[in-house]
Order: structure tokens, then C-alpha cells, then sequence
């Protein structure tokens, strides 16, 4: 299991999303925690990844139905 929250990835012009697209499209996520959302996803839900935009959102199908993107360097969450 693969923790991106833990890999230093910073909000930048320089980082190409279209590659996190290319490696995260189709995986599984769990979510750890969500800031900032006035209806956050609930801590622990898991979901597929659509895909990841160009302004660091990774998009998600959560399993309870949902479809929330969660924001890379702001929210915490497992990548497997």
C-alpha cells in the first residue's frame, strides 16, 4: 500500500499532473482526513480515481456514491 500523502509533492507549476493522472487513473483511494469541505467525505471511505486535473485535484467515485475530489498537499489519504 502506497501513502501519497507522505510523498513530498508540491503545489507548483513545474509538477506535469498529466503524469500523476497516468499513475493514480483507475487505483484505489482511502481517505484520512478532509479539510476545508462544509460535507466532508467520512474519515476511512474508499473510492476509485476518476482522474487528476491540472490544478492538483485528484477526482474520485467514492464507494458510498459520492464523487468529491480531494486536494493534493491539503487533504491526507492512502493511494493503493
Amino acid at each position: 500500500m502506497q501513502s501519497f500523502f507522505n510523498r513530498i509533492v508540491p503545489m507548483s507549476k513545474e509538477i506535469d499532473y498529466r503524469d500523476l493522472n497516468k499513475e493514480y487513473k483507475g487505483k484505489r483511494i482511502r481517505l484520512i482526513e478532509m479539510r476545508d469541505d462544509p460535507d466532508p467525505i467520512h474519515v476511512g471511505t474508499e473510492g476509485t480515481i476518476l482522474f487528476v486535473d491540472d490544478a492538483g485535484s485528484i477526482h474520485v467515485k467514492w464507494d458510498n456514491g459520492r464523487s468529491l475530489g480531494v486536494i493534493i498537499g491539503v487533504d491526507r489519504y492512502t493511494i493503493y
